[in-house]
């Protein structure tokens, strides 16, 4: 028999550019964003996989490859990735929808970058990114909103990083879910344990 658990989901917005507050980028040029502009199904997983196993992210694991594609080759998916010294180290996804609103669908570190000041960086270069959309897809109205939600199964600064970046409440709910254990970056296979 499985149990439920109380999740709670906090949904936040920015209503104006002037509405961001970035962070200070990490000290030196170790960190660097890119866009992955080459829709990559491999890739997208590999992320979505690696920055949420921890957290129960596991909406999108039963994802086919086409529905990966199709998803990422949608006019206004964007995916920006922070590298450290080259290596990935989390990411940004965002998604223009109706009217000049630009949801941040995904964003956060893989767990051995976290607590390293990158995350408050990623974020402000996500949301400026959210912001400036148009400016990369034809046709597409000026962003008026930029909204995320998060919530209590997400990373414990998740939440305070949102609001310190600007971002303020406007809906809050409350639901029970199956309590689904963290798959893990390699979902189905054990994660080495230091000897």
């Amino acid at each position: 028999m499985s149990s439920n658990i109380v999740v709670t989901t906090w949904s936040l917005e920015q209503t104006s550019a002037a509405d961001l507050l970035p962070a200070a980028a990490p000290d030196g040029d170790a960190v660097r964003i890119v866009r992955s502009e080459v829709p990559s199904p491999e890739f997208s997983r590999f992320l979505y996989a690696s920055v949420g196993g921890d957290i129960r992210w596991t909406d999108r694991l039963g994802w086919s490859h086409a529905r990966w594609r199709e998803h990422l080759e949608r006019p206004g998916v964007e995916t920006w990735v922070a590298y450290e010294h080259g290596t990935p180290a989390g990411y940004v996804e965002l998604e223009a929808q109706d009217d000049g609103v630009v949801e941040i669908l995904y964003f956060g570190l893989i767990p051995a970058f976290r607590g390293r000041r990158i995350g408050g960086h990623l974020l402000s270069y996500g949301a400026a990114r959210a912001w400036d959309l148009a400016e990369r897809w034809e046709g597409r109205p000026p962003t008026k909103r930029v909204w995320v939600h998060t919530c209590s199964l997400d990373g414990e600064h998740a939440m305070a990083n949102y609001q310190r970046r600007g971002f303020t409440l406007f809906d809050t709910e409350v639901e029970e879910e199956p309590d689904v254990p963290a798959p893990g970056p390699w979902p189905g296979a054990q994660l080495d344990t230091p000897r």
